[in-house]
């Protein structure tokens, strides 16, 4: 489609001339040889750019460009003058031109002019899109399955959304506590505001204040400006507090006070900042043992555990595995420009036999090594061995006898991976469908520092 140019200009000569060149360059273009004429093409049409005269008979085009501006912020406005003067030229500039050109002007300076104006344009426009674009995935969450221990946990979350009550979302790492938060806020009133996300294990205690409330320029050594905490950047929406059970006690206090004060202030400031945001907290741990542990502040349980939602494991909803390999095929296929592949029945079946310690993220880890591994349209048997996925079946990790803690059965299975792996913790949390972190905080808890 053509790009259209409207030229506004009493000169009849420098209309012609202008539409003359721009025709040539294969711009739509319209002339104008009034202000009142102008007004009336730029009612009914919309146009790319605007020429526009700074004196014309009927309209001041400093009056025209103000009302121009009133109709439409974006479109790009180069102001034409005999008088240009730099009073006019900064006052055409603050009213919101974009560019100026003075006459007279060769055609060579009229053409540059209009292709920067044009591909100034064009670069907004496709960030409005790409702006649009990311808010759309951003807001559109996909929770995969139909399982009934899904289906059950779907439900509360269209119950609980609606409402402002804080959440506690508990369950094994890789079971989509992140994404249910998600999903609570994209159902909620609050959907249109953002969505803030903090992952507490990941942050060093000393910055983590910071992190969450934001300081000001000197509050300490390295801050060197102002900076806006996770709480601001979240008013109105949702703040998401991923692995809250990894903040110390003294940080629990101050996050106890801004959840129920609603208020916080930056570090090294006393200024009182409110603040709107509904809280969802998540965790891997049992919070309850943290509390009689002395570890997690009891108050600040209670305060979070207003409603408590559980991600089942996916051992407890194996019926959603063909449907998840294949959601985790689709996406690995459009990210990678691949073909779509399939899998064998026999395939998933065996995927459907393993118990799955790392969850779904280890269930996307192992699907995406399928998909590279692959050698031809069909997922084979033979394609499960030589992307190393693990399942049941031989393998004497993967058989406990006895009524082993589920804590000990994981034990045994990650150390069986490392074993696996000559003691690769990049290549064992791979394989197990967890960040490496996680898999040496794992390893601290049990004492175990070298295999």
């Amino acid at each position: 489609m053509k790009e259209r140019i409207i030229i506004a200009d009493d000169d009849h000569a420098i209309v012609d001339g202008c539409n003359q060149v721009l025709s040539k360059l294969g711009y739509e273009v319209t002339c104008a040889y009034s202000g009142l004429e102008a007004l009336e093409f730029l009612e009914k049409y919309e146009y790319d750019l605007v020429l526009l005269d700074l004196k014309l008979p009927d309209i001041n085009g400093l009056d025209l460009l103000r009302e121009l501006r009133k109709r439409d912020s974006v479109v790009p406005v180069v102001m034409i003058t005999a008088y240009g003067t730099i009073q006019n030229a900064v006052e055409a500039m603050r009213l919101g031109a974009d560019d100026f050109l003075p006459k007279p002007f060769e055609p060579d300076e009229l053409r540059l002019v209009v292709r920067r104006s044009l591909r100034a344009r064009r670069l907004a426009k496709e960030n409005l899109y790409l702006k649009e674009e990311l808010r759309k995935k951003e807001g559109s969450v996909e929770v995969i399955g139909t399982s009934r221990a899904l289906s059950s946990l779907l439900k509360q979350v269209e119950r609980v959304a609606p409402l402002d009550t804080t959440v506690l979302i508990t369950g094994e790492s890789g079971t989509g506590k992140g994404l249910i938060a998600r999903k609570i806020h994209q159902l909620s009133r609050r959907s249109g505001f953002p969505f803030v996300s903090v992952d507490c294990s990941t942050l060093v205690p000393s910055l983590f204040e910071s992190e969450l409330f934001g300081h000001v320029k000197g509050a300490f050594t390295g801050a060197t400006t102002h900076k806006i905490g996770k709480f601001e950047m979240a008013d109105g929406g949702t703040l998401f507090l991923d692995e809250i059970a990894n903040i110390n006690l003294e940080l629990q206090a101050k996050l106890l006070k801004a959840v129920e004060e609603k208020e916080i202030s930056r570090v090294g400031s006393q200024r009182i900042t409110k603040v709107d945001v509904r809280i969802v907290a998540a965790t891997n741990r049992d919070l309850q043992k943290a509390v009689s542990k002395g570890e997690f502040r009891e108050d600040l349980y209670f305060r979070l555990n207003v409603v408590a939602l559980t991600t089942p494991p996916l051992r407890e909803r194996k019926e959603d595995i063909p449907l998840l390999v294949e959601h985790f095929l689709k996406r690995f296929a459009f990210n990678h420009g691949r073909k779509l592949l399939k899998v064998a029945p026999e395939v998933l079946a065996r995927l459907k036999e393993y118990e799955w310690p790392g969850n779904v993220r280890e269930l996307e880890n192992a699907v995406e090594r399928l998909a590279i591994f692959a050698q031809d349209d069909v997922i084979t048997l033979e394609d499960l061995a030589m992307a190393r996925v693990p399942q049941a079946g031989p393998a004497p990790r993967l058989h406990y006898s006895g009524k082993l803690p589920l804590e000990e059965v994981e034990k045994a299975h990650i150390l069986g991976v490392l074993k696996d792996t000559n003691g690769n913790r990049t290549e064992a949390a791979k394989i197990l469908g967890i960040d490496r972190k996680t898999l040496r905080l794992k390893l601290q808890k049990w004492g175990i520092h070298e295999l």
